[in-house]
């Protein structure tokens, strides 16, 4: 049954966005899970945007708690596939039940070929498999689906499989429907990311922004029917593409704005 959720980049900008004014208060963990729990969610993905490796054994613990008393299951995502990261956030994982390791591959610093992605995971794979957690490596920019589908392949793994963005391939020169039929049969968890494609105002070039699911250009229905037709379980995470606003205070107003109509509409297809 796929589970519907929030992620920490559908409140990236509540959270704050490296680089540009951050909000007064920013959200923590905790802020993520009362938010979640007044969406009437049950599940929340906490990324590298709120890295869980930074706080103390005693503040996940308080996380983990928190969340064990609203009844909201805590999925864990990561940036970067170094051998000794991937150990650390494997015990974070299991720490918090997550079934999941969603990953980026890609760091600031690092940014391996698809060899090298197979060999950097292959290390660590016998521990993935002994723990029962899935590695979903995610669609983020730079690999093509088919490069993305051979890593997969090469691992040849129940336990490693793909988080699949609805957007982020646009940076690859690859759309929704290329997507999600080559990699539709490895997702084991899905990012549900709203988009438009419009002319920019000069009218040279074009511009890729978000919107509330269900109000722009991504046909959710086809999305969800087609990955069920898998046969594969995964649940689907709420992420935005926000434009800054004029002010912070805005921005995160309608972010929160934009999670509320997005849970509405979605839950005509993922009732749980």
């Amino acid at each position: 049954m796929t589970v519907l959720g929030l992620g920490t980049y559908g409140v990236a900008w509540a959270i704050g966005v490296p680089g540009y004014e951050q909000p007064k208060a920013p959200m923590d963990a905790f802020g993520l899970l009362r938010f979640a729990d007044d969406l009437g969610l049950r599940l929340v993905q906490i990324a590298d945007n709120l890295p869980l490796h930074t706080l103390t054994d005693e503040q996940r613990r308080d996380v983990r708690d928190e969340a064990q008393k609203r009844g909201i299951a805590i999925e864990v995502g990561t940036r970067g596939i170094q051998t000794d990261h991937l150990r650390q956030y494997l015990e974070i994982a299991r720490f918090f039940n997550s079934p999941i390791l969603r990953v980026v591959v890609d760091t600031k610093d690092h940014h391996p070929s698809p060899e090298e992605v197979v060999s950097l995971i292959r290390v660590v794979l016998p521990e993935l498999e002994a723990a029962g957690i899935t590695l979903a490596i995610e669609n983020h920019d730079r690999f093509k689906v088919n490069q993305l589908a051979g890593i997969i392949q090469a691992l040849n793994s129940p336990y490693v499989g793909i988080c699949l963005d609805t957007v982020n391939s646009f940076g690859s020169l690859e759309g929704p429907e290329v997507v999600v039929e080559t990699l539709g049969c490895h997702v084991v968890n899905l990012h549900v990311k709203e988009f438009v494609v419009k002319r920019a105002g000069h009218a040279m070039g074009f511009e890729i922004t978000g919107r509330p699911t269900g109000q722009g250009m991504m046909n959710v229905p086809w999305l969800l029917g087609r990955l069920d037709g898998f046969g594969r379980s995964y649940n689907a995470i709420i992420e935005a593409w926000l434009p800054m606003q004029i002010t912070i205070d805005e921005t995160v107003a309608m972010e929160a704005r934009w999670a509320r109509e997005s849970v509405t509409y979605l839950r005509q297809f993922i009732k749980e």
